[in-house]
């Protein structure tokens, strides 16, 4: 009989997401100050509205500084100085500001990186326990077990050993 679907997820997604939803709290709240000022800043200038406005105030100063409206005396005539200081200021903090949070945002990852690869490890491990665990059985009842390659899943991964091959055969191609 089929299980009946819902909009909810069972409860071990639901545990699932609330132990992902509670390492990334503890994550937020081991940032700095200087941390989530950096991440705000990211996120306002990578957005549309920044662009908008830095496209109105450039040309607002443009058009008043070329004495386009005679109501307001230019303050920075061409080439206009002052407006590639405060543009050039702007540039570089920003460029650090974004650099801040694209490093905490890499460390993240690596984090989270180094997280799945001991949670994949752990599976593996599990997995060649339970397929020693059947063939034991088969051999218990009398069952042909399975061929070499079953066998061959059957015993324990050598990690290191795996990275290495990797690392060889990737070095071989380049």
């Amino acid at each position: 009989m089929p299980r009946p679907t819902s909009d909810r997820p069972n409860p071990i997604t639901e545990q699932n997401i609330e132990h992902i939803v509670r390492l990334q709290r503890q994550a937020d709240k081991k940032r700095s100050g200087a941390e989530r000022l950096a991440d705000l800043v990211a996120r306002v200038a990578g957005g549309s509205p920044f662009i908008v406005f830095h496209a109105l105030w450039f040309g607002a100063w443009i058009v008043l500084n070329l004495g386009a409206v005679p109501a307001i005396r230019p303050w920075d005539p061409f080439p206009f100085g002052l407006l590639t200081l405060v543009v050039s200021l702007e540039a570089i903090f920003l460029s650090l500001l974004v650099l801040m949070a694209q490093n905490r945002l890499s460390q993240d990852a690596d984090r989270r990186a180094q997280l799945d690869l001991q949670i994949n490890i752990l599976a593996e491990q599990e997995s060649t326990a339970t397929l020693k665990m059947l063939e034991q059985i088969c051999e218990h009842l009398g069952i042909d077990n399975a061929g070499e390659e079953e066998r061959e899943l059957a015993t324990a991964t050598d990690v290191s050993e795996l990275a290495k091959s990797l690392d060889d055969k990737l070095t071989s191609e380049s």
